[in-house]
């Protein structure tokens, strides 16, 4: 009786509305934070994660989409969603609770098609624009890096592509796996050989979840250990990406 009233307890916190709703953004940039939306539905990291913790609570899934990781964290305490997986940062503290690390991420810049941009030196100069997705841990970590360029954000990873293919942008702030998809895309473009800051994905629950939290936790410990975080990077094209857990 009491593991089943601690079941219903859990439920009730992590998937009030019967179903685990999965916060989620979607963008061709793939990685192991975006999904994309496909023909057969949703795909990514995190929509994998979400269908197999939904599936050890024993309720249906419900994936919520969102533009970005910042309008995700915007929408924490508004009882939309239950569960996310995202980049972490001291701001997004303040807003949930994360459990453990599942991703590591270089972050870099690209250089549009034809410029003379070799590294961050060059990059930080007064005149030069620089994109980044809106309201991001990178676009914060941008930010801060540089000095005299400028930092403007965007929506979408889609409105930044087109930009910068244009050449109506210098550069854009990702994590280098991303970057290196895009180079392939835009011929002319360079990705940055030096880093900047190292972003940290993991799942999170919204603040006063203890529950969730505590399950969130225990679900992704198990994750890394019994091979499903793995199985979910080779589903969604990122068998030649090793699973990074820890920053070094």
């Amino acid at each position: 009786m009491a593991a089943s009233a601690n079941a219903d307890a859990l439920k009730d916190q992590i998937a009030p509305t019967g179903k685990l709703r999965v916060a989620i953004a979607i963008s061709p940039a793939g990685g192991a934070f975006w999904s994309t939306n496909t023909e057969n539905g949703y795909a990514g990291v995190p929509v994998d994660l979400g269908r197999e913790m939904a599936a050890q609570l024993g309720v249906p899934v419900e994936y919520v989409v969102y533009q970005n990781s910042g309008q995700i964290t915007d929408a924490a305490a508004k009882n939309t969603w239950d569960i996310t997986f995202l980049p972490r940062d001291p701001e997004r503290e303040t807003k949930m609770t994360f459990g453990p690390i599942y991703e590591v991420a270089d972050a870099t810049y690209i250089v549009k098609p034809g410029s003379t941009i070799a590294n961050f030196a060059a990059l930080d100069q007064d005149g030069v624009k620089v994109a980044a997705v809106n309201a991001t841990t990178t676009m914060r970590g941008a930010i801060a890096h540089l000095k005299h360029a400028k930092v403007t954000g965007y929506q979408t990873y889609d409105e930044i592509f087109n930009r910068l293919k244009s050449g109506e942008i210098d550069a854009f702030a990702l994590s280098r796996d991303q970057l290196n998809a895009m180079a392939r895309k835009i011929p002319g473009s360079r990705v940055l050989d030096e880093t900047f800051k190292q972003t940290v994905t993991a799942v999170a629950v919204p603040l006063d979840h203890p529950l969730a939290a505590a399950f969130a936790t225990k679900f992704m410990t198990d994750a890394i250990a019994n091979g499903t975080l793995r199985k979910a990077y080779d589903n969604n094209g990122l068998k030649d990406s090793p699973v990074r857990t820890e920053v070094k």
